[in-house]
């Protein structure tokens, strides 16, 4: 098999080529037959990799004729937009959607865009179901073929409340597929190696395509190497184009040789604000028919896009490479939480305050393996746009709190407040009209208001936000979330616990050890619990104005001040995406900001998936040097490189208004 890879993707896990070289190579000898059949090639199909094994294993195919004709049908295909043909068309009729009677335009002045409309099932179950399970029951009844998706699989989905508990497994098929690059180049080195298979055998090696449109973001190649410098983002980029300069050539290529998939390039954003300002179409238009958005990605966080009501989670590369050929993802039909959030949080309390109060309380409810659904988001104290960003970044926490080791979605269904906010992110008013106007035609659009819209849940659970408080996580791991007000108590005990998640185990003696290093000619001193990263980053702050736009009036407050931070801290801002610096820019704080170290170093994923770059060599020293009655700082400085909201700990020193004097990131005032 490895003649059929290139070399840059000689993998075992070449999915794409192993379906066919096992056959191919049992029918070398058979070339002047493959010769003559060239020439009587059967209609262009586009069909998965799955499919070609299933119709190999035929009892009735010729082995020889099957082999050749099922590689033929699978890269050839003109327009590249035919629908999906079931394998069953190579050998007999063509089986036809049972559900066909529900499709009907949309609007009658547009009689070519047409819709399944759901509510002509005429069945009650219908619109007591959970709205992210009506998803589900749409993308079921669309793709019916009687094969991979049976009608069998819509009646167990369409009677939920009884079969939720029955651990019933239902095929469902994602509008598209979003990558990250660290898990998308192999997916395209796959794609690339059966076209380098089609060409031996003779074939057009363009007309191999993903099947479902995919999109693959490059966000987690660059680094923090510069910093506290106005060229700093320019001269990050620099570095990352020269460490990665043959995958991006190939990415590169592969924008512009595969259809149906898109390549954001680097400097763009996060994937997955990029995925909330861009890439979303809430409704897809495509080929005649409208259907709801939803999605799988290689990447925990991608459940954020969930906050602007489009069905999505995380999943395996292999999973997500299925998907692209067209294939369904096999899951136990899940059971649904309503999350119920009522009552008015304190005005000291951000959004991010209340992601990690919600993430804790999930934790102790248990929602693995389950679908979430947030009900009525709306209260007088919070922005309007602020109602779909919670969720949002709620969605981004929860992978760290180790639900993702299972299907997790939570669903906020599109809305009137998620209709705003699409309408702020694109500023296309015809693409919502008629979102909208599907949406609400198969019971999709959401009204909080109405109570009587409220679907049945398995569970519903509530959270009053007027008992959330200001709050970090910590020391070691997200998931412990700790008061503000209670975290110089929480990180001395840590100190002297026994080792693990909340310990140390740091004697008594040593506790208020420090040592002494130089930096840039001056004199400074390293203690246990000193912070030398401080980042504002990652997809769970950058894409939330609020807690964004604090962090620069902070920023302001403290330059008025006269504090500063100390010199051999690193810091960093690394926005989501240029929307963030616009804002931040316009809004007058971004100097501030920079005063005080946080100049923007470049858009992707840096700190917060450890590419924050190296440390001062006099800092390392100062944190690895170990003597006999002094343990090393690194353990008890590992807190300090969480990526943790760091407007928290900002605002925990700025009590002390003393000036001139250094902001210290971590520790609390006495």
């Amino acid at each position: 098999m490895r003649r059929f890879l290139p070399k840059f993707g000689r993998k075992k896990n070449a999915t794409c080529c192993v379906f066919f070289v096992r056959r191919l190579r049992q029918k070398r000898r058979m070339r002047r037959t493959t010769q003559q059949t060239k020439t009587h090639a059967s209609p262009m199909l586009n069909i998965g990799a799955h499919d070609a094994c299933v119709a190999a294993a035929s009892p009735d195919a010729n082995p020889t004729q099957t082999s050749i004709t099922l590689v033929k049908n699978i890269i050839i295909n003109e327009s590249n937009k035919l629908p999906y043909i079931h394998p069953s068309g190579l050998f007999g009729r063509r089986m036809s959607n049972p559900f066909q009677h529900l499709v009907e335009p949309l609007n009658h002045a547009e009689p070519d865009k047409k819709f399944y409309n759901l509510q002509k099932l005429n069945d009650a179950r219908y619109a007591r179901l959970p709205f992210s399970i009506r998803v589900l029951l749409e993308s079921a009844i669309r793709n019916c073929d009687g094969f991979l998706v049976k009608r069998t699989d819509v009646d167990a989905i369409l009677n939920w409340k009884v079969t939720q508990n029955d651990n019933v497994e239902v095929p469902f098929r994602p509008a598209r597929v979003i990558l990250q690059d660290f898990t998308g180049v192999p997916a395209v080195v796959d794609f690339a190696a059966m076209r380098d298979a089609v060409k031996r055998l003779g074939g057009n090696p363009e007309k191999i395509n993903p099947v479902c449109p995919a999109d693959l973001v490059i966000d987690h190649s660059i680094q923090v190497d510069f910093n506290r410098r106005e060229d700093s983002l320019q001269k990050n980029q620099e570095l990352e184009f020269e460490r990665n300069r043959e995958r991006f050539e190939f990415l590169k290529w592969g924008s512009q040789a595969f259809q149906n998939m898109r390549i954001i390039p680097p400097g763009s954003g996060i994937i997955h604000q990029v995925n909330l300002e861009y890439l979303a179409r809430v409704v897809f238009d495509q080929d005649g028919f409208y259907y709801p958005d939803s999605l799988v990605g290689t990447d925990s966080h991608t459940t954020m896009i969930d906050g602007l009501g489009v069905l999505g989670w995380g999943v395996g590369g292999i999973e997500a490479e299925a998907v692209m050929l067209g294939q369904p993802i096999s899951m136990v039909l899940p059971e649904v939480i309503g999350y119920k959030l009522f009552g008015n949080p304190n005005h000291l309390v951000t959004s991010t305050d209340i992601v990690l109060t919600v993430t804790k309380h999930l934790r102790q409810v248990g929602v693995v393996g389950k679908f979430l659904s947030f009900l009525a988001l709306v209260w007088h104290n919070f922005l309007l746009l602020t109602v779909p960003l919670l969720p949002t970044c709620v969605r981004s926490m929860v992978p760290l709190q180790r639900f993702s080791l299972s299907i997790w979605s939570a669903f906020s269904i599109y809305s009137k407040p998620s209709r705003q906010a699409y309408i702020f992110l694109s500023r296309e008013e015809d693409k919502v009209k008629y979102i909208q106007m599907y949406l609400e035609a198969v019971g999709l659009f959401r009204d909080f208001s109405n109570t009587d819209q409220d679907p049945d849940f398995t569970q519903v659970i509530e959270l009053d936000l007027s008992t959330v408080v200001p709050c970090c996580s910590g020391p070691k791991r997200p998931q412990d979330k700790v008061s503000v007000s209670d975290m110089k108590t929480d990180f001395e005990s840590c100190l002297g616990a026994k080792q693990g998640f909340k310990g140390f185990h740091i004697p008594q003696e040593h506790h208020n050890d420090y040592v002494k290093f130089a930096y840039n000619n001056a004199d400074y001193e390293l203690t246990h619990g000193c912070v030398v990263i401080a980042a504002i980053t990652s997809c769970t702050n950058t894409s939330n104005p609020s807690v964004m736009l604090g962090a620069g009036l902070l920023a302001k407050n403290a330059v008025e001040a006269g504090l500063t931070v100390k010199p051999y801290i690193k810091t960093s801002l690394s926005p989501g995406s240029g929307v963030v610096t616009y804002y931040l820019r316009d809004s007058g704080v971004m100097p501030y900001l920079s005063k005080l170290g946080f100049d923007v170093v470049g858009y992707g994923c840096m700190t917060c998936i450890g590419n924050s770059g190296p440390l001062p060599e006099s800092v390392v020293e100062a944190i690895t040097q170990t003597e006999p009655e002094n343990p090393p700082l690194q353990e008890s400085l590992q807190p300090a490189l969480t990526p943790l909201p760091p407007h928290h700990y900002q605002s925990y020193r700025l009590t002390n208004t003393e000036a001139p004097a250094t902001l210290n990131l971590l520790s609390p005032s006495p």
